[in-house]
């Protein structure tokens, strides 16, 4: 494991890394010295090869090539939609199926730039849901992507009226305090600063990649720890808003 990177799977084909969330995956276009997991990684391995990429602020898996064969095979595999992506995400409200499709297509908002919506002429997305855990007010949801489309488990669960927590885009609040889970409807108080947030970002978590080693063709699976903010946004709702 490197000192910085979280690497949690490396072979000579490919590296597979667990990104923090605020972290870009590749360079940014107009300032290439902000920190991104291609140039770290380029740091270390002679040639890097992106794959798919995560948004700024999810954390989660992200797997590089190590060579030309092995980005050809798996960019194949990610256009034929073989890789299998978990993602878990906490979510305003608890659905009223624990699990559940959503078929619904996605495109650029007309109004909105850099926000998706759905759009009768979008491209086909489809997400699997499933609740894992239910509290008073929300739910830790896993969510499975046959597609992969910018923003797709954001808009397609806040389309079924759940959208993510500290989700600054599509959702109900930037950010989630102690105080929102101990008393409903309670207002920031004075004294909570951006600091003291449980969460400040989308809680959305690139769980899990299962997909054929581009070598030897046996299946892989990986697997990025969930991180600390989510970690202590949970601990806080077993506290305060436990169903049972």
């Amino acid at each position: 494991m490197h000192r910085v990177l979280n690497i949690v799977y490396q072979d000579e084909a490919l590296a597979v890394v667990a990104k923090p969330a605020g972290m870009l995956t590749i360079p940014d276009r107009f300032d290439a010295s902000k920190p991104n997991l291609h140039d770290a990684l380029a740091a270390i391995f002679p040639r890097v090869w992106t794959v798919h990429r995560l948004d700024r602020e999810t954390s989660g898996v992200v797997v590089f090539a190590l060579s030309e064969d092995a980005h050809r095979s798996l960019s194949i595999q990610f256009e034929r939609r073989s890789v299998q992506k978990s993602y878990l995400a906490l979510v305003e409200g608890v659905p009223a199926q624990t699990e559940g499709v959503i078929e619904q297509p996605l495109g650029p908002h007309p109004g909105k730039p850099g926000q998706m919506t759905i759009l009768r002429k979008g491209k086909y997305a489809r997400t699997e849901y499933k609740v894992i855990e239910a509290f008073k007010g929300f739910a830790l949801v896993e969510a499975l992507i046959l597609t992969g489309r910018m923003h797709q488990v954001r808009v397609h669960l806040a389309s079924i009226g759940h959208p993510l927590v500290a989700d600054s885009l599509y959702g109900r609040r930037e950010a989630l305090f102690i105080s929102d889970l101990k008393i409903k409807d309670l207002r920031q108080s004075k004294w909570e600063d951006s600091s003291s947030a449980l969460l400040q970002r989308t809680a959305l978590h690139a769980w899990r990649l299962a997909f054929e080693h581009p070598v030897s063709g046996q299946a892989v699976q990986v697997e990025a720890p969930v991180p600390k903010d989510i970690k202590a946004a949970l601990q806080q709702l077993r506290k305060w808003r436990s169903c049972y």
